[in-house]
């Protein structure tokens, strides 16, 4: 990459991130591969943030058109616990981490703003419009997360296939990777 810049998703969107994967140094490939782990938990995360306000928040709706009788405190082990923002009901296709990821200080970001920490205190004293302005917001956010983590999958699977070319080659030694993990 000829620029550093400055988020890890503005460097895997850069063309040189994938550019010549089969003349790049093997750490090189490896520490790339692994930024596009560490994005991918970040984004995992990100997301099952966004739903679970998503959640809350379209419970709350419920409950102010009359279709729900709990209060969203009484309500709240079962709305987390049943993920009905989901489209996929069900376990996940893949293991969900549950590690924390190492990420960013919060700031000035959209998805800072998304995922204020005073959400659930304030979301019965939003009116109606924030209400449904704050829905929007927090859809367009999970929009845009989910947009760039199919990038950081995409970006995985290269960097992962150039890997196993290698290996199954013989041009890398699949051991020497395990010893220094």
């Amino acid at each position: 990459m000829t620029e550093t810049k400055r988020r890890r998703i503005d460097q895997l969107q850069d063309p040189d991130f994938l550019q010549d994967l089969e003349g790049m140094a093997h750490d090189v490939l490896r520490a790339r591969r692994a930024m596009c782990d560490d994005l991918d938990l970040e984004y995992s995360y990100y997301r099952r943030m966004l739903h679970g306000r998503m959640d809350l928040l379209a419970f709350e709706l419920r409950r102010r058109a009359g279709e729900e009788t709990q209060t969203l405190l009484e309500a709240l082990p079962r709305i987390l616990a049943g993920g009905a923002y989901s489209s996929n009901p069900g376990l996940p296709n893949r293991a969900l981490s549950v590690e924390a990821p190492d990420i960013p200080t919060p700031g000035r970001r959209l998805i800072d703003r998304a995922l204020n920490s005073d959400f659930l205190a304030r979301l019965g004293d939003f009116s109606d419009a924030e209400l449904l302005e704050t829905q929007r917001f927090l859809m367009e956010m999970e929009s845009t997360v989910s947009t760039h983590r199919r990038m950081v999958h995409a970006a995985h699977d290269r960097l992962e296939a150039e890997l196993t070319r290698r290996y199954r080659e013989g041009l890398a030694d699949p051991g020497e990777s395990l010893a220094r993990e």
